[in-house]
Parts: C-alpha cells; structure tokens; sequence
C-alpha cells in the first residue's frame, strides 16, 4: 500500500511506532534495540523500521520537523496502516529550574501557538492531551530508572526562531518546555481513536544554556528515553 508519503505493505508496522524526529534517530533506535529489524519505509528519506523489542513487533519511524510533518506521518500510520500508539521521543529545550539536560519530559498535556486545531472547526479551544494510560506507565519507568522526570504540560511552537522571544512566557503557567510536534499528534490520535504520548529529553535549557547539547548528542545518547518508550510498546 502506499500513501504519498509511505510506501509499505500492509501489516509492515506494528500496533505501536515510536517517533523520533530525526530520521537518524530512527535508524539508531532500530540498529541498537530492534531484532531483526526490516527498513520498511523510505519515502522522501524519512526511514521507518519493523523490528522486535523482548519479542514484541514494535515499528519505529522519523516525524520530520514541526506539526505539519507529524500531522502528515501520524495520520496516515493511524489512519491506513493499522497503527494504535503512537509514541514520540524527541527533545525539548526545559522552561523549569528544576529541569537540566538529559531530564525527561511525559507530556500530559500540548500547549500550542500553532492553527493546526482549527481543521475541526470546534466552537472554542480544543486542548490535545495524551492517553493516560501511556502516561501512567511513563510515570512508573521513569522511577524505576532513577531518572529525574516531570509530568505536564509542554508548548508546540510553530517557531524555532520566534522574533518576540515568547517562549519563557508560557512557563508562568506551568508549561515545562517547549518542542513543535506533540499537539497535532494528540489531535490526530483524538480524531482517530488512537492512543499518542510524547516523552522528551531535555536537550537544552532557557534557564541554565551552559547545559545545551550538541546534534550528535540528540542523536545518540538520549537512550534513558528511548528505553522508556521501548517499554511501553
């Protein structure tokens, strides 16, 4: 079967794809934690992989940047491939003093600056959440790791580079930080019936920038998010 942006059978992907952005990331992820891992889509160089994780099928694939991307790829995984979970590993820059690099973020809740919502023609604000459920157990491997976490509300932004620098203004209402895809996946999986979640690593920081890390390690060495979302899938 083929979309215009997948081009793979039917039954290629399991019941849960794990999404990084970074079509690299995608390819760690499945050459260091899949058996038997199968490149199964390639379209535009976005690299989806079947594999298996402790004898589970459990799919990972590339979002690309920004909600439009995801939007694109998570529809269609929902909508003509069979795919229930969708789960988000990606990276944020941290709003919280309590947050530092290579911290976690389970985001509860998708804040955004972005339009994406308007497509429902809803008569007021829709608030894109995760599924609870993938949260909970988020919550529980992260204790069970040891790893600093915090469970809330994150900012899509629609900017990487915002002119009025209005991103620490969200942190006066408890946001954590600040990434570009969560709200148009919970959106997409609301409108499906699916179930989404996004976990990030804390990849720089507003408050502490001496802590920013640099491409190759978002690549790489993110593992403690990639373990967690492996579990839950």
């Amino acid at each position: 079967m083929a979309t215009p942006h997948i081009n793979a059978e039917i039954g290629a992907f399991a019941k849960t794809v794990l999404m990084p952005g970074d079509p690299l990331r995608a390819k760690y992820i499945a050459e260091n934690y899949l058996e038997d891992a199968v490149l199964v889509n390639n379209v535009r160089g976005v690299q989806g992989y079947t594999g298996y994780y402790k004898g589970k099928k459990v799919s990972v694939m590339a979002s690309g940047m920004g909600q439009p991307s995801i939007g694109i790829y998570s529809y269609e995984l929902f909508n003509f491939f069979g795919v229930e979970a969708i789960i988000r590993v990606g990276s944020c820059g941290s709003f919280h003093p309590d947050l530092h690099a290579r911290d976690i973020v389970v985001a509860m809740g998708a804040c955004t600056n972005g339009n994406y919502a308007s497509q429902y023609n809803l008569p007021g604000t829709f608030s894109p959440i995760a599924d609870f459920d993938l949260v909970r157990r988020a919550a529980e491997e992260c204790e069970k790791k040891g790893v600093n976490y915090k469970v809330g509300n994150i900012l899509s932004s629609d900017m990487f580079y915002d002119d009025a620098n209005s991103g620490m203004t969200w942190s006066k209402m408890g946001v954590l930080g600040v990434e570009m895809e969560s709200a148009a996946l919970y959106c997409n999986a609301a409108r499906a019936g699916k179930k989404a979640l996004c976990i990030c690593t804390v990849s720089d920081s507003f408050i502490y920038p001496e802590e920013n890390t640099t491409a190759e390690e978002r690549q790489n060495s993110f593992t403690q998010m990639m373990e967690i979302a492996l579990e839950l899938a």
